[in-house]
């Protein structure tokens, strides 16, 4: 009899254990729905119908058309689907290196700071903050070769005017250095985050052992703070291939070719020549791209291994 009991009582002990999990779990749910809602309706499912338009001829007011594969057999023969992943790769090269370097140099600047200017960290973000159309405007105008401020400066200096955003040789350079002047500020900060789990007591023992200040950044802190690098580094990537906003507000893909980026190359195809299919072929090929630099880069700094 007593054994009947405590067995009842286990029973119900674990079924009301069961309960409770069941509870937390539908209540954390809960919390996550409206993410997942979210992201099913502006990511998930638009990306969907991209990947079936793609295999369409649609002009966005009729009915899609099935045309298979040869929209992106098309698209592998036009000039100018290759003239813009040039661009975009050329883009890229710019704006990493530089990008990464400077936010690491201001990250380990907010590292060091002293207690009394710590408020200025702030300051970093304030480009991030801007919107792109709002940051591309303020340097257009600036950049401008009749009215900008930085081409007054530069004649004041003794020097000669410089067509930034409308000369061949300097428009995707200057995008690239508007964009790594809004970006490098936030970048910074997520590196400045991983700076601060480095403990304490590692870099006093590397000091004791003798590292100056360069062997024990590249020895100890860099591979500490390695995840952290791995991800502002792939975010930096994807962001980069997917630049446009500067783009259009500045240059508009000129002069000539020379910021005709692939972002902008979706954008005439889908909304100015009404070849939607198309388009959707290329940001179909883009996002596969974009996939396997990530699955290389994660595997090129061993992603999945910790120096910790």
């Amino acid at each position: 009899m007593k054994k009947t009991l405590t067995t009842e009582k286990s029973h119900a002990r674990i079924e009301n254990m069961k309960s409770n999990v069941m509870k937390r779990n539908l209540i954390s749910f809960s919390f996550v729905l409206p993410c997942l809602i979210g992201f099913a309706c502006f990511y998930l499912l638009p990306t969907v119908r991209g990947f079936w338009y793609s295999f369409t001829d649609w002009d966005l007011f009729s009915k899609a058309k099935f045309v298979g594969l040869k929209n992106y057999v098309k698209l592998f023969q036009d000039k100018d689907f290759w003239i813009a992943m040039k661009v975009t790769v050329m883009y890229v090269l710019l704006n990493i290196p530089l990008q990464t370097v400077l936010a690491m140099i201001i990250a380990l600047i907010m590292n060091n700071t002293t207690k009394r200017i710590r408020s200025l960290r702030g300051v970093y973000l304030l480009p991030w903050i801007m919107s792109n159309v709002v940051v591309g405007l303020l340097w257009f105008w600036m950049l401008d070769p009749p009215v900008g401020i930085i081409d007054a400066l530069l004649v004041k200096m003794g020097f000669n005017k410089i067509n930034f955003l409308t000369d061949t040789k300097t428009a995707l350079v200057s995008v690239a250095m508007i964009n790594i002047w809004r970006h490098m500020g936030y970048t910074a900060l997520l590196i400045f985050a991983g700076l601060q789990s480095v403990p304490k007591e590692i870099e006093e023992a590397a000091v004791i052992d003798g590292c100056n200040p360069i062997r024990k950044f590249f020895s100890v802190v860099l591979p500490y703070i390695r995840p952290v690098m791995i991800f502002v580094i792939v975010t930096t990537v994807i962001g980069s291939f997917q630049v446009y906003d500067t783009i259009a507000v500045t240059t508009k893909g000129g002069p000539v070719t020379a910021t005709y980026a692939i972002y902008l190359f979706i954008y005439k195809n889908g909304f100015e020549a009404y070849k939607m299919g198309y388009s959707s072929a290329a940001a179909m090929v883009l996002f596969v791209i974009l996939a396997l630099v990530s699955k290389l880069q994660m595997k090129l700094m061993r992603a999945d291994e910790s120096d910790n």
